[in-house]
């Protein structure tokens, strides 16, 4: 385990790295997201203070990510990092209950963004979005969270203007 200061806008891991990394947010606030062929940028999930987050589906079929992890503030980190073909490392964290609690968290907000991008409207999905991060809405550009919810910035405006 390795403890970092990043930067806003310092990007933390590139799509196709032969390392991945769990990252433990302990300060700041970060972004994972994928750009299309076609360069539109979809954000994935945000991670603030007390989040991880990492392709846990690269590392279990032990393949490369599809994704970027960036920092949108300048952040302090935990990164926990395995190579292809390496064991994690076993950590005093690995089966506890706070890890445990992170790793049911992010399954369900995983699950309610499912649901969310499957059935809701896009102002149920933006009344979704201030459920699930009620502390970031205001630490986080709009045009990242219009991608987030599938809508472009504008839309994102007038939505945000009917309240």
């Amino acid at each position: 385990m390795k403890i970092l200061r990043v930067k806003k806008g310092e990007i933390i891991q590139l799509p196709n790295a032969l390392k991945h990394n769990i990252i433990f947010v302990k300060k700041g606030l970060l972004r994972m997201y994928v750009v299309d062929d076609k360069g539109k940028e979809h954000v994935y999930m945000f991670a603030p203070e007390g989040w991880t987050l990492s392709d846990f589906s690269a590392i279990k079929e032990n393949r490369t990510s599809n994704f970027f992890i960036d920092a949108i503030e300048n952040s302090l980190i935990e990164i926990f990092s395995k190579g292809l073909g390496e064991e994690l490392p076993k950590t005093t964290m690995e089966l506890t209950d706070q890890t445990i609690d992170l790793m049911g968290r992010r399954i369900a907000t995983l699950q309610d963004r499912i649901i969310m991008l499957l059935s809701y409207t896009a102002k149920e999905r933006y009344q979704q979005f201030l459920l699930t991060y009620p502390d970031i809405v205001n630490r986080v550009p709009q045009k990242m969270i219009a991608t987030y919810l599938g809508v472009t910035p504008q839309a994102l405006s007038k939505i945000r203007g009917l309240k």
